[in-house]
């Protein structure tokens, strides 16, 4: 992510400035990042984890959805992240909602300008939302997913995934690694 020459904005005063913008965009304390370009294989990342979650939810039958990237969210009065998925759950919103108050699973797909980013400070972020329970970081060039969960006390407990399921509860919904990667190779 590279800095754009603009004054600092509230998360309020960037959602609106964002909508009228072409390419994505988050704003960190209050600052603008524009998001690099994408290779393929981060592209195809995205798409396949939307929907394995949409087929998890599907098959739980959980009054939940999911969103690809293009819907925000807010973590405080300067900071909105566009993770590259995102689960909620609840009554569905409303078609002009620009930010998801209350996602339930965020996920972010690793990129050469962005991994440590998302390594570190999105996992900071995230967790600020009171109704983040699970942070998803997957390596779009290996099967390797970085499950946080939300634990007791403020804890976030940690797992690598390289095979077999991933389960996510709250809301109750599991998914084969290979619905992202494919077989075993």
């Amino acid at each position: 992510m590279s800095a754009l020459p603009k004054t600092r904005m509230t998360a309020e005063e960037f959602v609106a400035w964002a909508e009228a913008q072409p390419g994505r965009y988050e704003l960190v304390d209050g600052e603008v990042f524009a998001q690099a370009s994408e290779r393929v294989a981060h592209a195809k990342a995205k798409l396949a984890v939307a929907l394995a979650l949409q087929d998890a939810v599907r098959r739980a039958g959980a009054p939940c959805h999911v969103l690809p990237d293009g819907v925000a969210v807010r973590v405080d009065a300067s900071t909105v992240f566009e993770p590259d998925a995102q689960l909620y759950c609840g009554p569905e919103l409303p078609p002009d909602t620009l930010l998801v108050e209350s996602p339930l699973i965020v996920v972010e797909v690793l990129s050469p300008s962005t991994g440590r980013n998302d390594v570190l400070g999105k996992l900071e972020g995230y967790f600020r939302i009171a109704s983040v329970a699970h942070y998803l970081i997957f390596d779009p060039d290996s099967p390797l997913v970085i499950h946080h969960r939300r634990g007791q006390g403020g804890d976030i407990l940690t797992r690598a995934i390289r095979e077999g399921d991933i389960t996510l509860d709250p809301p109750g919904l599991s998914f084969p690694l290979s619905a992202i990667y494919g077989e075993a190779r």
